[in-house]
């Protein structure tokens, strides 16, 4: 995949630190700006979450899960795409991510194979759908 034409920046948010190190490995390989948080409330304290090109969020974390945090994004008007990562086979994961105005929803263990092609779609044009 080739590299961005701007440097993206991408704000991972998984409590889990080896996905958080292979991710930005991952992402910044490829040319992309990458800051990452264990929790949502660390990207929430954080106070500049309008500065993302693109939210990589997983969906299982303590205290609130990544559609959750999703929608507190949307309530402060943050439109910027999001793609929801999560190991759950639960469909009903992928209704309430399409209700929350979610880009995608991509399955760990294997969303290395897509996820750049993902987060270029999702910058690039409105919502793809699931």
């Amino acid at each position: 995949m080739s590299s961005p034409i701007y440097k993206s920046t991408i704000y991972v948010i998984d409590d889990d630190p080896d996905v958080l190190g292979s991710l930005r490995f991952l992402l910044e390989a490829e040319g992309f700006e990458v800051l990452t948080f264990r929790t949502p409330t660390a990207l929430l304290d954080r106070n500049t979450p309008r500065h993302a090109d693109c939210f990589v969020i997983d969906y299982k974390m303590p205290a609130m899960n990544g559609i959750d945090l999703a929608l507190h994004l949307r309530d402060q008007d943050i439109t910027t795409p999001i793609i929801l990562i999560t190991g759950y086979q639960d469909e009903n994961i992928e209704k309430r991510a399409e209700a929350a105005g979610l880009h995608h929803v991509l399955r760990k263990p294997h969303l290395e194979e897509s996820l750049v092609s993902h987060i270029l779609q999702a910058i690039e044009g409105p919502t793809l759908g699931l």
